[in-house]
């Protein structure tokens, strides 16, 4: 059992999962600083300088903060503000995925289209002839 785990930790796939995953959580935390710190003030100012990430319902009336933090700690409350940043966020992923997919295959068409290498020139019909003949007599004697 252990041979078997071994082997399969060591599959290429295993090991490119776990990469991903690590690479995407990196990922994550530039795309997070994207959205929060360059993206979303602009939106704020397209729509009238309103800031998303403070736009919540309370959901008791014990609720009476101004700020999502303070909100949360004063009881429950619906945080749509948020939830626009993190669908945002997600657009924004799913963009740069798309290019970076796009980028991709754009470069793996134009590797098909290189020219295969040159291979060596066939030789001569007289000589292929003669190698034949060469290898038949060989394998009769």
């Amino acid at each position: 059992m252990i041979s078997e785990f071994r082997s399969f930790i060591a599959k290429g796939n295993v090991v490119d999962l776990a990469v991903g995953i690590i690479i995407g959580g990196a990922f994550t935390g530039i795309v997070n600083s994207l959205v929060n710190d360059v993206v979303m003030p602009f939106v704020g100012v397209i729509v009238g300088g309103i800031d998303f990430s403070n736009y919540f319902l309370p959901l008791t009336s014990a609720v009476t903060a101004d700020t999502l933090e303070a909100a949360r700690a004063q009881g429950a409350v619906f945080a749509y503000g948020k939830f626009i940043t993190v669908i945002i966020n997600f657009l924004i992923l799913a963009w740069i995925i798309f290019l970076m997919v796009k980028g991709v295959n754009r470069i793996r068409a134009m590797e098909e289209k290189k020219p295969a290498e040159a291979s060596p020139a066939p030789p001569p019909a007289d000589v292929q002839l003669l190698t034949e003949i060469r290898d038949l007599l060989k394998t009769r004697a």
